[in-house]
């Protein structure tokens, strides 16, 4: 999936290397993502980088592809100031895909940025998670903070996914408790009948915006991102539309261009944890964030080394694919191969 995606916003892959029995993803660097932000940041700011997501959004949805686990650490920034959407390790085609979305995983969309269908047991849903997904990232880019902060509620020893009644308490805190009208076919959901047993709550997202994204129309497009009903939330498109990117200060395609040097967030560091050793590891890693590092997924044979490449699952560590990073799919022990066969 990765080879076949060339946009401005979207992280590349600029090379596959094969080392013995390893595969390793080489992609593009970039020197920030959404977490190196924790200053206030201006209008012009927030608006060129919503913006620019929304716009690599739209070449994704444009592709039949629904990312599943937008969120502020798989969001990166270019020096010059260019968003970079990284991670499609749960990235997933919707046009004629080989199996249903929800059997291949469960659980998608780190917690926080999950969409409310998904909270309530939707087997079949669209592209409008990842809008959910732009419109909390939003939130917390306006607030530094995330919006919806609830706890998860983990899977059980059958693998069974729970009912999430914090994290639905977090969104109805500040959305209201949504209504069969606003929303009609919610009463379909698995989750229905235990939602109802929640506390009812009024819609003051309003209040929540007003000193927060300082913008009326700012505060219309998140209300439109947060529509309960997905077949009523914004599309990528509409949303590039919307008003809010019409009214000065315009969005730019250099977000740090109105920021004096001293005010461009650091670059993103690399600590020892996130940064493993070279040798190969039983485990599902995401792709790690920064030049020479690599995370490592178990193969599981030749025949299905396309597949993983294309459908690798993220460990929701908060370790974003970044540019000049390397992912490698590893098949044993020891270590690497020095002979390189470069593929592509």
């Amino acid at each position: 999936m990765n080879r076949e995606i060339t946009h401005e916003n979207i992280v590349a892959l600029k090379e596959v290397i094969l080392e013995d029995k390893s595969i390793y993803m080489v992609f593009e660097y970039a020197e920030h993502d959404f977490l190196t932000l924790r200053s206030q940041i201006s209008l012009a700011v927030l608006k060129s980088l919503t913006y620019q997501l929304l716009n690599g959004l739209l070449y994704l949805h444009d592709a039949h592809i629904i990312h599943r686990d937008l969120k502020p650490a798989n969001i990166l920034i270019t020096s010059s100031g260019v968003v970079k959407i990284g991670d499609l390790g749960l990235a997933r085609l919707t046009h004629q895909p080989l199996q249903p979305l929800f059997a291949g995983d469960k659980v998608v969309v780190t917690i926080w940025y999950r969409a409310p269908e998904l909270l309530l047991g939707a087997k079949h849903y669209n592209k409008s998670i990842d809008i959910w997904a732009v419109g909390c990232v939003m939130a917390e880019l306006a607030s530094l903070r995330p919006i919806f902060k609830g706890e998860e509620a983990k899977l059980d020893s059958k693998k069974n996914v729970p009912f999430q009644k914090d994290q639905l308490l977090k969104i109805f805190e500040v959305l209201g408790t949504p209504s069969e009208r606003e929303w009609p076919k919610i009463k379909d959901l698995p989750e229905y009948q235990c939602m109802r047993r929640l506390d009812h709550y009024s819609n003051r997202l309003q209040e929540w915006s007003q000193s927060r994204v300082r913008s009326h129309e700012g505060a219309n497009l998140l209300k439109e991102l947060f529509a309960y009903d997905p077949d009523r939330r914004l599309t990528a498109g509409e949303a590039l539309r919307h008003k809010w990117f019409q009214e000065d200060p315009l969005p730019s395609r250099n977000a740090f261009e109105s920021l004096s040097t001293q005010q461009v967030p650091p670059h993103r560091r690399i600590t020892q944890d996130d940064a493993p050793s070279m040798m190969p590891v039983a485990a599902v890693g995401s792709q790690m964030q920064a030049q020479g590092q690599v995370s490592h997924m178990q193969a599981t044979g030749q025949a299905h080394l396309s597949q993983q490449l294309s459908h690798s699952h993220s460990n929701h560590s908060g370790k974003a694919g970044s540019a000049a990073s390397f992912a490698s799919v590893s098949g044993g022990g020891g270590a690497p191969a020095r002979k390189k066969a470069r593929l592509g």
